[in-house]
């Protein structure tokens, strides 16, 4: 199975995996659904693609964080003011201000802070099993991509090359990755492995069985295995 390595590189990173609303928190690493989103923009996918997606399903991806050398990793927290400045009586801005459940505007107006959560100055590797039909759209794709890409929202702009070739085995992209970890003076904190490994095992509901207004997902066990002589995982959590 052939396996794409994904460079991700960014001031600001935002993985979000059950979030809703008013708090939109963010996992310290990549998420499945936020990956296989990343390559639907870049071939211009769009809608449910259900049967495209159910072709990733049984394939694997591995995370490798890797943070810069002497750097303490650390979360961001933003604010967005929900429903401010918009005309009530304009109809089409008026159903941009929040409503109650009823349909009516809200004692005090329709304006509310929401919370936004982000990675700061992480890189991440990501080994991605490809479907052998996949490989070289994939590959043009990441190379010249459809839309734009970003990593886990639209605010979170990659600042390298994403795409950094295609491996016969996931240990050959991991230790390409390494090479380019090194060249940063980054240092690898951990990696995220899909099923059970030595480490802490835990499930994400993130595995996309259908995207457009309708999103499904399915559960995924994986398993986050800090490197050697790391000890500041804590500050991503």
């Amino acid at each position: 199975m052939s396996c794409a390595l994904l460079w991700l590189e960014a001031p600001l990173q935002s993985w979000g995996a059950d979030s809703r609303f008013g708090r939109r928190s963010t996992l310290p690493f990549p998420t499945r659904s936020g990956i296989m989103g990343l390559v639907c923009c870049a071939l211009g996918k769009g809608g449910e693609q259900v049967e495209w997606l159910a072709k990733w399903g049984p394939l694997k991806q591995t995370i490798a964080a890797f943070a810069r050398k002497g750097f303490r990793p650390a979360i961001l927290r933003d604010f967005h003011m929900v429903g401010s400045g918009y005309d009530s009586k304009n109809p089409w801005q008026d159903m941009l201000i929040p409503k109650t459940s009823e349909g009516k505007r809200p004692v005090g107006g329709g304006s509310r802070i929401t919370y936004r959560y982000y990675l700061q100055d992480m890189a991440f590797a990501c080994a991605l099993e490809l479907p052998d039909d996949e490989m070289e759209s994939v590959k043009n794709g990441l190379q010249s991509p459809v839309w734009n890409i970003c990593l886990g929202r639209k605010n979170c702009v990659p600042t390298e090359q994403v795409f950094r070739g295609i491996f016969e085995k996931e240990e050959d992209a991991l230790e390409k990755a390494l090479q380019i970890a090194n060249g940063k003076d980054r240092r690898e904190m951990f990696r995220v492995k899909d099923g059970e490994h030595e480490g802490e095992t835990f499930v994400l509901n993130d595995v996309p069985l259908s995207f457009g207004l309708r999103k499904k997902y399915q559960d995924r066990q994986v398993t986050l295995v800090p490197a050697k002589n790391c000890e500041e995982i804590e500050a991503l959590e």
